[in-house]
């Protein structure tokens, strides 16, 4: 793959994590719930450190991008998606923010199955992968909070 192909894929990307950023930060201003807020500003600060990181990437042509793998519960898959609101509970918006990482993911696998060019294709994998890890930590607070809640209650 070129390079001009190479960078057009990751600011493409950028795009993808700004759009994110403004949905996490978005949520935090309307959410009440003092941990969520948090957890959601949290997030917002990790998609723009993904977003500068997706940057220096699209401008060296000598650094390639890569991300470890990790376990994937799949506990994102069995929620069903919360409409954001600012009555929304602290699970209810875990549940939310898991499946907007869990959509994101999906969306890089998609790009990466599509792709013709192999180089091109492990860059959407890569994406993938940090989508995958944001998702995950999201999940293993999920369990925390979800299971905890129904074994109390």
């Amino acid at each position: 793959m070129d390079f001009e192909t190479y960078k057009q894929t990751l600011l493409s990307a950028v795009k993808n994590e700004i759009e994110a950023y403004e949905f996490y930060h978005d949520s935090a201003e309307k959410t009440q719930n003092a941990s969520l807020k948090a957890i959601f500003n949290e997030l917002a600060r990790e998609e723009m450190g993904h977003k500068d990181l997706l940057e220096t990437y699209a401008f060296d042509e000598l650094k390639t991008i890569r991300f470890n793998d990790v376990k994937d519960y799949r506990i994102s898959e069995s929620v069903e998606l919360p409409r954001l609101s600012t009555e929304m509970s602290f699970v209810e918006g875990i549940a939310l923010a898991m499946k907007k990482e869990e959509a994101a993911m999906n969306v890089y696998i998609a790009f990466a199955r599509a792709c013709e060019d192999a180089q091109q294709s492990e860059i959407f994998n890569q994406l993938a992968r940090m989508e995958q890890g944001h998702k995950v930590k999201l999940e293993a607070i999920y369990n925390d909070t979800a299971f905890a809640q129904t074994a109390g209650g």
